[in-house]
């Protein structure tokens, strides 16, 4: 059991479609509206059913008061990472420190390369990624002296000038999987973002993840808190219960609780693409959450 202590954020996973033409914009208004902590968007710059998803996530950016948002996760391939790091920058700024940044290695090879990306072998797509966090946080560390310089493979930085610094500490979140890139989130990001429907073993992989991540984290002189672990789910509010996050709200509440208390998830992210469930997450399922977690984290020993 390992709960890492951090507060619960909760929050939408919401498909960029591009029809209706504001849809997805609208939602993020009533994920702002009803009190949500997070407005994420999936990131493929080749499907022509999406909107950019740089481009919505200013755009609702604009349309929102105090949520914050964030790729979910970016694909790395098509972002060249020095300008991503000032785009952030600068959208953070604008917000008053509402963005977040969600990393992804790359995946869809064959339209990734369609659309002039280089093809990466795993190996590869580990090093680039790491490559790339320095290179953004390279870029944003204004305050130090000198011209940034990383001397990657895959990406490079000769002098290029520093700044700005985004209005807060944006946190880097990984969507990772295998163990290399597990290692990777341990040892360099600020946050885990995995979708549960991709775990092949379902929520009983994320105990072994976590492992990769903790030991990579210790072996780098961090504590495993460091890194926070988000989760997207996806699901349906019934009247009776059916299977996970299938049931009424209090059942969700008692899952979602029971995986902060098993495995130290503390960012829940709802794939919905309709106001209704989204007003229901808010209202029925994050406060109840928070009051369950809170109670369960008074009552345990030290």
């Amino acid at each position: 059991m390992t709960d890492y202590g951090n507060d619960l954020l909760f929050g939408v996973f919401i498909t960029p479609a591009a029809e209706p033409v504001t849809h997805a914009v609208d939602l993020a208004v009533v994920a702002d509206r009803v009190g949500l902590d997070l407005v994420t968007f999936q990131d493929h710059p080749y499907q022509p059913r999406f909107h950019d998803t740089w481009t919505l996530l200013s755009y609702c950016a604009a349309r929102t008061e105090r949520v914050h948002l964030s790729g979910n996760v970016l694909n790395l391939p098509l972002r060249q990472p020095a300008v991503l790091a000032r785009s952030a920058a600068s959208l953070d700024r604008l917000t008053g420190g509402r963005i977040e940044m969600g990393l992804g290695a790359g995946g869809f090879w064959d339209a990734i390369e369609a659309m002039g990306g280089p093809r990466l072998t795993p190996g590869q797509r580990v090093t680039a990624l790491e490559e790339a966090i320095e290179v953004i946080r390279q870029i944003w560390a204004a305050d130090q002296r000198g011209g940034a310089r990383v001397n990657g493979t895959h990406h490079r930085l000769d002098g290029a000038k520093r700044g700005p610094a985004p209005a807060h500490d944006i946190g880097i979140w990984l969507g990772a999987y295998k163990p290399k890139m597990l290692r990777l989130t341990g040892q360099v990001a600020d946050g885990w973002l995995p979708t549960l429907s991709y775990l092949p073993g379902g929520v009983g992989d994320l105990a072994q993840m976590n492992a990769h991540i903790d030991e990579a984290a210790a072996a780098a002189g961090r504590a495993p808190a460091q890194v926070r672990r988000l989760l997207n789910i996806s699901g349906e509010f019934h009247r009776v219960g059916r299977s996970l996050f299938h049931g009424p709200p209090q059942q969700w509440v008692e899952e979602l609780a029971g995986l902060t208390r098993t495995y130290g998830i503390t960012a829940f992210l709802l794939a919905a693409d309709d106001a209704t469930p989204i007003e229901r997450f808010a209202a029925e399922v994050a406060p109840a959450t928070r009051e369950l977690v809170t109670a369960e984290r008074a009552a345990a020993p030290e």
